[in-house]
């Protein structure tokens, strides 16, 4: 899709994420052993021919940055397009923090201005699937609509006040948009992923800072759907996907990927990630392991039970994980046992401490703290 172009904002409100996002976004979050939230969205997009990726920050941007770098390993570091990191910036109109999507587009509108792609496929950041595009902008340009808005009917989406829900009728087109409704009347969640002509999100963009409005759904595409005499459609995605938005989200995503026909069904097209060179993984006589990802770089002596280990996790012997998520470069010791726990980076459970958290609500251990 040469004349279509991404826009990725990773701003989210993340205070249910507690201590694994003190340091990083939602898209910096890692997952799945090797992965960032954010690589599947961008791996989305190249696989369809994007070749025009910018990408919006707020705060905690440092890590996101180092991940993604001149994004290479996603063929997005040619001289024309290719990925474009749009930090935030303080200016006189700009304090460098968004109060929402408008905010950010309105302060990066010279890129906007700049690319040359007709359409623009508008996402934020915080919801991990893996899409072909292709469809959903065809969708788009056969209905004629002005905006066309990405919804799942996957009913773990669904939150209580928090997301947008689509009323949606025969013809596909949206009739009306339920914001942060206490109980959801529908269970057609909004995934924020839109398509649109770039021009129109230019004109939008300028109408919404002309009228001191920040939220892009709630301001804007709302608007048009009971207001403008617009054509707002609506795109079905049929496949699985997983809201990053609270810690049991993010333990929840992990322990199903755990699942082969989970695993196989999301890379069913490819997912790119930063390269990092390890040695392969190093398991001990007595090891025990099931149902569980070992990442390169891991040295396994323990017994280690549905649980995901990213790269360089050290596991010593009569040390027994279950059902964790430990980031890289952990450490349980040994006679250790740990169960419903999240590990962040270089955090250390010393030897024979025992850890058990209820699999609802996990324990969260934050970065470089030792037990």
């Amino acid at each position: 899709m040469k004349d279509v172009m991404g826009v990725i904002y990773t701003g989210e409100s993340d205070a249910r994420l507690r201590e694994l996002t003190m340091t990083r976004a939602i898209a910096a979050l890692p997952v799945a052993g090797r992965y960032r939230v954010i690589d599947f969205l961008v791996s989305s997009m190249v696989n369809s021919g994007i070749r025009n990726v910018g990408v919006i920050m707020q705060k905690n941007y440092h890590s996101l940055m180092d991940h993604l770098g001149s994004g290479k390993e996603w063929d997005l570091h040619s001289k024309n397009n290719g990925l474009i990191i749009l930090p935030p910036f303080l200016t006189r109109e700009n304090v460098g923090v968004y109060n929402g999507l408008l905010d950010a587009l309105r302060s990066n509108s010279s890129y906007l201005g700049r690319s040359k792609q007709e359409y623009l496929i508008l996402s934020n950041s915080n919801i991990i699937y893996n899409c072909d595009f292709d469809d959903f902008v065809q969708h788009h340009i056969d209905s004629g609509a002005d905006i066309t808005i990405m919804y799942t009917k996957d009913p773990s989406m669904v939150r209580d006040e928090y997301g947008y829900y689509l009323t949606v009728n025969d013809e596909n087109l949206v009739t009306d948009i339920e914001v942060h409704p206490t109980h959801p009347d529908t269970t057609n969640t909004s995934m924020e992923v839109f398509v649109l002509k770039r021009e129109l999100l230019r004109t939008l963009v300028d109408r919404g800072a002309s009228h001191g409005l920040h939220e892009f759904t709630k301001d804007m595409v709302l608007k048009m759907v009971r207001d403008d005499n617009a054509r707002v459609s609506a795109y079905e995605y049929k496949g699985r996907c997983w809201r990053m938005d609270s810690v049991q989200s993010y333990f929840r995503f992990n322990m199903d990927i755990l699942d082969t026909a989970t695993r196989k069904d999301l890379f069913s097209l490819p997912v790119y990630t930063k390269v990092r060179d390890e040695m392969p993984a190093h398991y001990g006589d007595n090891v025990e392991i099931s149902n569980s990802l070992v990442a390169d770089g891991c040295v396994v002596e323990g017994k280690v039970e549905n649980s995901i280990l990213f790269r360089g996790v050290r596991i010593a012997p009569d040390a027994y994980v279950k059902n964790c998520v430990i980031m890289q470069d952990g450490q349980v010791h040994s006679g250790a046992y740990i169960e419903n726990c999240i590990l962040d980076k270089q955090a250390v459970i010393k030897r024979n401490a025992r850890l058990i958290g209820p699999a609802a609500y996990p324990i969260v251990i934050a970065k470089n703290v030792v037990i």
